[in-house]
């Protein structure tokens, strides 16, 4: 199943895989998995501390397993696509999301401290989410610029 040929897609969408199990059995579970994420993502877009793209990219994930229809929805949704295409072809993630990510982390650690009778949950915890931080913070902040198009240098095709 692909996109109607008289749609406006970007040209990046030919760069992304069909979904590789259309007719499976398990499509039902990968489009309820889907629309779980998708509200979710809902949800964390109003709620702070619920994150919303790692719900919408696991939702892309998953619709990409069962849907090319709502995989292109989301692929193409005014306001998260751009992210979601950022993630899924240079795996950045924006500054501002580094940010909220490793701060909710640090915050959470901070209130565990706080209302832990013991020192070792707080340090299981650091220590579990030090090196996802750190993984975070290692991640492309933009995706990659081609050189010779920014100069106006001519380029092959």
């Amino acid at each position: 199943m692909t996109a109607p040929e008289t749609d406006n897609r970007p040209k990046d969408w030919d760069g992304v895989p069909p979904p590789p199990l259309t007719h499976s059995s398990l499509c039902p579970v990968f489009l309820a998995l889907g629309w779980v994420c998708v509200g979710l993502g809902f949800i964390g877009a109003f709620l702070p501390g619920l994150p919303t793209t790692v719900f919408l990219i696991i939702a892309l994930w998953a619709f990409s397993k069962s849907s090319d229809r709502l995989r292109w929805w989301l692929w193409t949704h005014p306001r998260f696509g751009a992210t979601l295409r950022a993630w899924h072809m240079h795996r950045v993630i924006p500054p501002p999301a580094k940010a909220a990510a490793v701060v909710m982390m640090m915050i959470s650690v901070a209130i565990i401290a706080v209302s832990s009778s013991s020192w070792q949950v707080p340090a299981i915890l650091a220590a579990v989410l030090a090196p996802i931080a750190a993984w975070i913070v290692t991640r492309r902040s933009a995706a990659p610029v081609d050189s010779a198009v920014d100069s106006g240098e001519a380029v092959d095709a």
